[in-house]
């Protein structure tokens, strides 16, 4: 955090604006450190239309697995 120890009348105005937005991110950071985190149960939201793998996924997988059979025979048959 910063430290604001030595505050003169000269400062310029961009040291003025650099130094207020410099204290409002500090102030967003603390405010966003602070909030609840989720609880799990009310956020859920994002998995509502979620399924998982489907029954026929088994089918994809060996027909891959065919697949890579066939490629690997044809390429040691030449």
């Amino acid at each position: 955090m910063a430290l604001f120890m030595k505050q003169n009348d000269d400062r310029s105005e961009l040291q003025r604006r650099l130094s207020a937005e410099l204290q409002e991110k500090q102030k967003k950071k603390l405010e966003l450190e602070n909030q609840p985190l989720p609880d799990g149960v009310k956020d859920t939201n994002y998995m509502r239309d979620f399924s998982g793998s489907s029954r026929y996924l088994w089918v994809w997988i060996s027909l891959a697995l065919i697949g890579v059979a066939a490629v690997v025979i044809m390429m040691l048959q030449e």
